[in-house]
């Protein structure tokens, strides 16, 4: 039986397994804004993606624990996911308010440039 620690290790690489699944899937989604897919090439990439997840995840769970499938693991993974997707939610969030006020900023200076001409 693994002692407090080693299972406060393995609960650590579990969420940052998790986040790194999240990361992976955000740059996917990333790609495809920038690159415009038909149907079967999303479907290709996704069956490719989740195929990797669960290889990357079992090799994880088999180091960590060595193949058995603890309680802890999994909610790390979920806790992962959950806060990779947060923290994307939160910088998206800056991103609009400091880009959009710039934006806005500057619609309503070249409104006052017009109004003094």
């Amino acid at each position: 039986m693994p002692g407090i620690h080693e299972e406060m290790m393995v609960f650590l690489i579990a969420v940052v397994s998790g986040a790194i699944v999240r990361l992976v899937y955000q740059c996917i989604r990333c790609f495809r804004r920038i690159v415009v897919h038909d149907l079967a090439a999303v479907s290709v990439e996704d069956m490719i993606f989740w195929l990797g997840s669960a290889v990357y995840m079992f090799v994880q769970i088999y180091h960590t624990s060595d193949g058995s499938i603890r309680w802890y693991f999994i909610l790390g993974v979920a806790l992962g996911v959950i806060l990779m997707t947060a923290f994307f939610s939160a910088s998206e969030k800056l991103y609009k308010k400091i880009y959009g006020r710039k934006k806005k900023d500057l619609c309503q200076g070249l409104d006052k440039k017009e109004e003094k001409s």
